[in-house]
């Protein structure tokens, strides 16, 4: 893949249905109608990768009132990061990154949050990758009232 093949760009309100879409490669078990429920709990935004025309990839940010182990609020918060797997180790997901984190620094964000499970090896590679650093670790608990 030669980078100029590559288009990286923020999805326009048009392309919410393909973002929906690649949402579910990512996350599988996402209902129909999740994208605009969970835009109208805060803001979202998403960036495409095309490749010759193709979507081959998506990030999303969240801007969350505060995150664990960031020093700002809000906080811009990579919810997620969804790469074809025939494109990954290919730059994409960096590509990916590069455009969120231009949009972060340019609305006057110092820093991004960002979370994987502890056994995502694979995530928590890339996100070292990518530059993040490990904060910290956390179990979330849940007792049924119920």
């Amino acid at each position: 893949m030669s980078a100029a093949s590559l288009e990286v760009r923020q999805f326009d309100p048009s392309e919410a249905a393909l973002w929906a879409e690649l949402r579910t490669r990512l996350w599988p078990g996402a209902e129909p109608g999740e994208l605009e429920r969970v835009q109208g709990l805060m803001t979202y935004l998403g960036w495409g990768a095309w490749l010759e025309g193709q979507a081959v990839g998506f990030a999303e940010l969240s801007l969350r009132p505060f995150a664990n182990g960031c020093q700002g609020n809000p906080v811009p918060f990579l919810e997620g990061v969804w790469v074809d797997p025939a494109q990954r180790r290919g730059r994409v997901g960096a590509e990916l990154l590069a455009a969120c984190e231009g949009w972060a620094l340019d609305a006057g964000y110092a820093e991004l949050g960002s979370d994987a499970e502890l056994d995502n090896a694979v995530s928590l590679q890339a996100h070292a990758a990518w530059g993040f650093e490990e904060t910290e670790r956390v179990v979330c608990l849940r007792k049924a009232l119920a």
